[in-house]
């Protein structure tokens, strides 16, 4: 399988680190888009959304773009019995994983790409109103945690995975979370999880970069 990757990519680290957990070797395919290598012609014409993380399975064809989609596909092709609890088969605790895996992307996620990434991509200042709504989201998983130790219950999740690459990256970008106890809490026991799967190599080192690139770019646009 070739995967299109960035390391400071945190939706790619995601799916680097699921590939340490279940043993799993890609072909690794650097893809710079800081250079455009994701705007090429054989990259458009394998992802025409020309994002990453992507992933090619070359025995059968079959190209998937988001990380999450590609979570889910990863544990449902390759995990064996001890994977089981990262994407249960019982419906209502998939169903939870699934929405937990939504809520990292359509909200979570997309609020720590609104505030920061303006930054790092455009050298732009920071909006403090989508730093609000960060926030905000953030309140949303604290609430969501209630008095869990996984995002879900007992079990470390495909969503755990997931949400401790977003959690870990703000916190990287040395953003607040005093006020989350609950977040502090549970982050302290995903990393703990993934640490046997090279989580300081992989999403460690991806989050000093990237939060190195982010505050040069703010330091150059004040």
């Amino acid at each position: 399988m070739n995967l299109y990757y960035l390391p400071t990519s945190p939706p790619c680290r995601a799916v680097l680190l699921l590939g340490r957990i279940l043993g799993l070797d890609f072909n690794l395919r650097l893809t710079n888009i800081q250079e455009g290598e994701h705007m090429k012609k054989d990259f458009l014409e394998l992802n025409p959304t020309h994002t990453i993380p992507t992933l090619e399975v070359t025995e059968s064809g079959l190209v998937l773009w988001e990380s999450r989609v590609i979570l889910t596909y990863l544990v449902s092709s390759f995990g064996k019995s001890e994977h089981e609890n990262l994407y249960p088969v019982e419906l209502q605790k998939r169903a939870l994983v699934d929405l937990h895996l939504q809520f990292d992307l359509s909200t979570l996620y997309q609020r720590t790409v609104d505030y920061f990434f303006p930054t790092i991509s455009l050298g732009a200042l920071l909006d403090e109103s989508k730093k609000a709504r960060l926030v905000e989201a953030l309140g949303f998983f604290e609430a969501l945690l209630k008095n869990k130790k996984f995002s879900t219950g007992d079990d470390f999740t495909l969503a755990d995975l997931s949400l401790c690459v977003t959690v870990s990256q703000i916190e990287a970008f040395n953003f607040d979370l005093y006020p989350f106890p609950k977040i502090r809490k549970w982050l302290a026991e995903c990393k703990n999880e993934l640490q046997p799967y090279g989580y300081a190599e992989i999403n460690e080192s991806g989050n000093k970069n990237l939060a190195w690139l982010f505050d040069a770019k703010l330091k150059a646009a004040k």
